[in-house]
């Protein structure tokens, strides 16, 4: 009796909690949706099914969004010019393969643009990855590329120097490679710290994206702006997809909720909780 009393008493709190956020907190600033694979092969918490991102880009093209480049997402922060109604900032991390085969097709089918933080080490070597002439087909369709480091290490982890040969190595081979300036980064499982940020600005990026739950806003911190993260192998994937580009403080609450949950030893309270 007791335990289904205190299911209720969670469910109530959820509603009302989503209730509330969904009043009193409208969705706000930008939405830097957050990808990594799109495909039917891999079922893991990084891969959408190809199904499910042509929904989601049919849904965002239906619904009025317009997607931006990063820099025109930077411009506006920095108010040198406005931005079209419902903007949003489509990312993708690693630079799978897939990007090329299942995504690309699906984004120039609903107009969508978007930029891809590559692990340059990883172009044109591995398998499962995006190769140059790839790059260079889909650069010239209006896809920007961006830096994941060199090697996708957790850059909180390294020395100086490494922090150093991650951040500046990867921006040069890029930017010779793609002969485009490379003014974007994409950190490693999204840890930083200040002193990563300052040699971020010091080798030349213009803003840094970290995997934080959230939307972009005026005056934030342009080396560790927000993002929304979409992943897959879960259901109700449009659900999660439209619940967190329209209520992200609400998801990034519940996301919270549940990890507290899951640290105080209530695995059974947390799995109640719906995922978004």
């Amino acid at each position: 009796m007791k335990s289904i009393l205190l299911r209720l008493v969670l469910a109530v709190l959820i509603v009302l909690g989503f209730a509330a956020f969904a009043w009193f907190s409208p969705p706000s600033g930008i939405p830097v949706l957050n990808y990594h694979q799109i495909n039917d092969v891999d079922e893991n918490m990084l891969t959408v099914s190809t199904a499910e991102f042509e929904t989601q880009m049919a849904w965002l093209e239906e619904n009025g969004y317009h997607s931006i480049t990063t820099a025109e997402l930077m411009d506006a922060l920095e108010g040198k010019r406005p931005l079209p109604e419902r903007p949003v900032l489509i990312t993708f991390d690693d630079g799978y393969i897939d990007n090329y085969t299942c995504a690309f097709p699906i984004l120039k089918k609903h107009n969508m643009k978007a930029i891809i933080f590559l692990i340059s080490e990883y172009v044109s070597v591995y398998p499962n990855y995006l190769t140059w002439e790839q790059l260079q087909e889909m650069q010239a369709s209006g896809i920007e590329f961006g830096s994941h480091t060199v090697d996708h290490n957790v850059l909180t982890e390294l020395s100086p120097n490494s922090i150093n040969h991650e951040l500046a190595d990867s921006k040069d081979v890029l930017e010779r490679r793609l002969r485009r300036r490379v003014e974007f980064l994409a950190y490693p499982c999204g840890f930083t710290n200040e002193y990563i940020k300052s040699r971020v600005s010091a080798a030349g990026y213009r803003a840094a994206f970290t995997v934080n739950l959230g939307n972009v806003h005026p005056g934030d911190d342009l080396y560790a702006l927000n993002r929304v993260p979409i992943f897959g192998a879960l259901p109700h994937t449009m659900f999660r997809f439209t619940g967190r580009l329209q209520c992200p403080r609400f998801a990034a609450w519940l996301e919270n909720l549940q990890k507290d949950l899951i640290r105080s030893g209530h695995t059974g309270l947390a799995e109640l909780l719906p995922s978004l």
